[in-house]
């Protein structure tokens, strides 16, 4: 905007030319500092809302927030309920279990004062269960192999170990390092420490990596049939991550879906990669809106979640008309989200949908944060209530990201790996590990299995996958 002068024409031709010049010079001053702050504004504006992102608002994991907002946060979303548990919710008492000895308690006094019960019919009312951890007496064996001279070719003849027991450390052990050192993801320092404080058997690093290795082996049929499984299921949640491989940049990808979860670390993120996940796989995919994703001609779910996320850092800006926009768009993508559980009318998606189309379209060709994010929902509208024709589909993909929460707090506490070998100890644990979890089944026992498996040189069972 030109300065608008407050001298008339007639005056400035009257003015000594030096001040004119002087006068230019200060005009063109002044318009140049107005670009500049116009331009600082833009950026100072772009900092403030990357200083404001959180896992609430972005795509952010929570481990990232700062302590000192996530109180805050608590307090804006405390509910109006009681804490504990609801008023007829289903009650998770403790488990009685089978008891190794039992103990008959009899009344020795009542009330009254009456310490005389003769012949009374006793029963019993309440049982009290008292569990502790029994002292641990390894079971140690020594293997003592002889050898002689033969009589008949002088040669020495020395005696075998059996197969199950050349690795020096039995199913069960075994499995309780690999329990500690992948489902845990327990360094070896730690794992050794636990063993020798608890059990009383010193174990060095390097047997425990050894023990780690021979059961990364054990276990890749049982890896290799949930990825089969994976891929021939109708629905599958990916999502990917990053991981490093001697400080070198990878990706940790997941496919997940009801029944399993299949993890594969790639160098890249890239179709390739994508296509050495899911193979010949033609499901239905749930995922954010990566463009990779966009791709996908099987039918497709986007995740709603990101896009709330998105609105929600609009509805954080100071510009009116944007924090509007913000408010409005998030609350029409949390009334989507709720139609998972609570079906809409003709009627209520009719007024949804209008509704929502004519907010898109007043921000469609506007050049701004809101615009864009306008922009992008029209590009993913005919994914985003793909869950309503379909039973059994997310709205979301935070079936996927729960799954990737144990691979990122790894990587966190381990800096990732550092071998191919370490690559594949990880992608093959954690796909036992989740889809353990997911069929509640006791991943100590499935490890112990294939390990007893993996020493008899005989297939692990797969019918449980």
């Amino acid at each position: 905007m030109e300065p608008k002068r407050p001298f008339t024409a007639l005056e400035w031709s009257l003015t000594p030319e030096a001040v004119r010049h002087y006068i230019l010079y200060l005009e063109q001053m002044l318009k140049d500092l107005q670009q500049q702050v116009q331009e600082y504004g833009k950026r100072i504006e772009k900092l403030e809302v990357r200083t404001r992102q959180n896992s609430q608002n972005s795509s952010k994991p929570p481990s990232s927030d700062s302590p000192y907002d996530r109180d805050g946060r608590k307090k804006k979303k405390k509910s109006k309920r009681a804490k504990g548990g609801q008023k007829g919710h289903k009650a998770h008492k403790q488990h009685m279990l089978e008891p190794t000895r039992q103990h008959h308690l009899m009344p020795e006094r009542c009330n009254c004062g009456n310490t005389g019960f003769g012949d009374c019919r006793m029963e019993p009312f309440y049982t009290h269960q008292h569990i502790e951890l029994p002292k641990i007496d390894m079971q140690i064996e020594h293997w003592i192999l002889h050898r002689c001279r033969c009589p008949q070719c002088g040669k020495i003849a020395k005696a075998g170990l059996p197969q199950k027991v050349r690795s020096g450390y039995g199913p069960r052990m075994s499995a309780f390092v690999a329990e500690l050192s992948g489902i845990k993801a327990m360094s070896r320092k730690d794992v050794s420490q636990l063993c020798q404080s608890v059990l009383g058997v010193p174990i060095a690093t390097g047997t425990i990596q050894k023990i780690v290795d021979r059961t990364s082996e054990a276990i890749l049929p049982v890896y290799e049939h949930i990825g089969q499984a994976a891929r021939s299921a109708s629905c599958n949640y990916i999502d990917e991550t990053s991981w490093f491989k001697e400080n070198t940049l990878q990706w940790l990808w997941a496919m997940v879906n009801e029944k399993v979860a299949f993890y594969r670390i790639d160098p890249h993120r890239s179709k390739e990669a994508f296509h050495q996940l899911v193979k010949d796989w033609e499901g239905i995919l749930v995922s954010d809106s990566y463009g990779l994703y966009r791709s996908w001609v099987h039918g497709r779910q986007s995740c709603i979640a990101h896009l709330i996320r998105k609105a929600e850092a609009l509805a954080e800006r100071k510009k009116p008309d944007l924090r509007r926009f913000g408010q409005i768009v998030a609350g029409h993508l949390r009334e989507l989200t709720h139609f998972s559980k609570d079906p809409p009318s003709s009627r209520q998606w009719s007024e949804f949908y209008s509704t929502l189309l004519f907010t898109l379209s007043l921000w469609e060709e506007d050049k701004t944060d809101a615009g864009r994010l306008a922009r992008q929902i029209i590009r993913e509208i005919d994914s985003l209530w793909f869950f309503l024709d379909h039973e059994g589909v997310d709205p979301t993909n935070n079936r996927a990201e729960r799954a990737l929460r144990f691979g990122v707090l790894w990587r966190k506490r381990s800096l990732g790996t550092q071998s191919e070998k370490g690559n594949r100890w990880v992608e093959r644990i954690l796909s036992l590990k989740e889809t353990c979890r997911l069929r509640a089944i006791s991943t100590f026992r499935m490890l112990e299995q294939c390990i007893e498996s993996y020493f008899g040189g005989t297939q692990p069972d797969l019918s449980w996958i």
